[in-house]
């Protein structure tokens, strides 16, 4: 398995591969931070070239986790390392629970320890869903969603693509939330979100438009 990243939330990635037991031809990749170690806590490899990666595919493991919490940076790899031959894997912790009627995860989704997803949600390719998250019943995510830690998504909300929803946000039930809209932790929305929008406070105000 290649953990796209090597910085702080590819390393939170890299626990629940270790509690799934699955970090045999474990590596790492970033070819950003130059300044980083040959190897991930004395043990892990750090590739740091697209060639080195598409021979790992290539002969050693085709999968792929995403390890950057970025949606719009998520996107980019996703669609990066599949072009190079990579298969991109959704990582669930044995801590989550994921109900066992209609639900749908999206190929490279990772849901993180204690994230509760409920019966009859959808939820789109490389998502990424945070410690203590709750998503309830009958809701849909987009692509590459990032549900930040402790978020909570109440009953037939709808959240577009590339969205952030903030530490400890509240979406209220059929809030129907844009694409590219973030927002603030803490919040609590009470109404609908266009796409390209900021909102933040209790209730959430629209605080920029892009």
């Amino acid at each position: 398995m290649l953990i796209i990243g090597a910085k702080g939330f590819a390393k939170e990635i890299l626990e629940i591969l270790y509690q799934n037991n699955d970090i045999e031809n474990l590596v790492f990749y970033d070819d950003v931070n130059p300044e980083t170690d040959i190897k991930l806590f004395n043990r892990f490899l750090i590739i740091k070239t697209e060639q080195e990666a598409i021979a790992h595919f290539k002969n050693k493991d085709k999968r792929f986790v995403l390890g950057v919490g970025n949606p719009k940076i998520r996107k980019l790899l996703y669609e990066k390392f599949i072009l190079d031959g990579g298969d991109p894997t959704s990582l669930i912790s044995h801590n989550a629970s994921v109900g066992r009627f209609d639900v749908e995860i999206g190929n490279g989704t990772n849901i993180m320890d204690y994230a509760v997803v409920s019966n009859n949600v959808k939820i789109g390719v490389g998502c990424l869903i945070y410690y203590n998250t709750n998503i309830t019943h009958d809701c849909i995510l987009g692509d590459f969603v990032e549900l930040s830690p402790g978020a909570t998504i109440l009953g037939r909300c709808i959240i577009g693509q590339q969205s952030q929803i903030g530490a400890n946000a509240t979406i209220l039930p059929d809030i129907r939330i844009g694409n590219n809209v973030i927002v603030g932790a803490g919040a609590v929305v009470t109404n609908d979100l266009p796409d390209n929008c900021t909102a933040v406070g209790v209730p959430a105000k629209i605080i920029k438009q892009y």
